[in-house]
């Protein structure tokens, strides 16, 4: 995979914008502010669909604009693809493949494998489950186009059924047979996201245990747990005990959509007794895995993004990732930094081919 061009239009605070990039590495430098990790937000986007940072699509127009255009020109396996991701206002946004629209955004992931590694990983850590859940899902649906669907119809039928309480709830009354069909739509298609969910960690953790031993030395002990009620509970079971439950609160309080990982350090969760560069240390490790495993998945390797990750990380962090550039690990690469002599005396070290690009 070889991002080799990419033209904005009006994305974020880019009016206009051209690039042609390099195979191996290319660095956005410059002041903050600039829209250095815009430029790496409209390369994600074009990989998934949305944007890393602002997931309403209008908002990533340029304020006074109606629209915003992301073309690019990527080479994938030996052949050219023209993506072009646009959105005018108070239209749907469309994705072309080689002048293609597709019906469905599901039927675009995977074309583009990429991760991003960036500041705001944080939000693994501090935020709900409900961002770690889609941590998961992103990585199993980039590869796993049936495991989308299967998301889909659960929380569809999840808002079907929620609907349903209210309505009980609203009108005084109660069809126990009505709900039924729900939880029995429910069970199979929860059981199914389950089973998906606990191979994918089963493969992943091993490789992200690896990876922060390398980062950090092995000096610290950590964990990543996948923690699901459907462990010791059939979720026709939990559906049917919880059924008063759902009907005081009027919404179904019991599933794979209360799955989370939990993310400990010598035991404890990272988030009250990890310092900052343990933190870091864990989520680079978390990211790096995901790419290893797209990597192993797909047989490509993926584009990586890292976002202000030279001013995030202390120089043997920093020392890790340039080795492994050097090893070929990763293929093509983007940076963002603040520091252009920083970032070129740290790109130099990896004596693989590389473009600056002041923004």
């Amino acid at each position: 995979m070889f991002l080799k061009q990419l033209s904005l239009l009006n994305y974020k605070n880019l009016s206009q914008i051209e690039f042609e990039f390099d195979s191996k590495i290319n660095c956005f430098v410059g002041k903050n502010g600039v829209g250095k990790t815009n430029i790496l937000d409209a390369i994600y986007h074009l990989a998934y669909g949305k944007s890393y940072f602002n997931p309403l699509a209008v908002q990533n127009i340029k304020h006074g604009e109606d629209f915003f255009v992301i073309d690019a020109l990527l080479e994938k396996n030996k052949k050219e693809e023209k993506i072009v991701c646009s959105l005018k206002k108070g239209q749907k946004k469309t994705i072309k493949r080689n002048g293609k629209i597709y019906e469905k955004l599901s039927e675009h992931l995977g074309l583009i494998p990429l991760v991003i590694i960036s500041p705001s990983d944080t939000d693994l850590i501090v935020e709900g489950s409900e961002t770690r859940r889609k941590f998961i899902d992103s990585v199993i649906g980039t590869l796993d186009t049936q495991y989308l669907q299967l998301l889909i119809q659960y929380q569809k039928t999840i808002a079907q059924r929620n609907a349903l309480l209210k309505y009980f709830a609203l009108n005084q009354t109660f069809d126990g047979d009505n709900l039924s069909i729900y939880n029995e739509q429910l069970s199979e298609i929860g059981q199914l996201i389950f089973k998906k969910r606990k191979q994918f960690l089963n493969d992943f953790i091993p490789i992200f245990e690896k990876h922060h031993s390398n980062i950090s030395g092995g000096n610290e002990k950590v964990a990543l747990k996948y923690d699901s009620q459907l462990f010791e509970n059939d979720l026709m079971d939990l559906l049917v005990k919880a059924i008063q439950k759902d009907r005081i609160m009027q919404y179904t309080s019991v599933g794979i959509h209360k799955d989370d990982l939990f993310f400990e350090i010598d035991g404890f969760p990272i988030k009250k007794f990890g310092s900052q560069g343990q933190q870091k240390s864990f989520l680079i490790a978390l990211k790096l895995a995901q790419f290893e495993f797209i990597k192993k998945q797909s047989g490509e390797l993926p584009i990586l993004l890292f976002d202000d990750i030279f001013d995030k990380l202390d120089e043997t962090r920093v020392q890790k990732i340039v080795t492994m550039v050097n090893d070929a690990v990763f293929g093509q690469i983007f940076i963002s930094d603040t520091h252009a002599e920083r970032t070129e005396l740290i790109i130099k070290e990896t004596h693989q081919s590389y473009k600056i690009f002041p923004i």
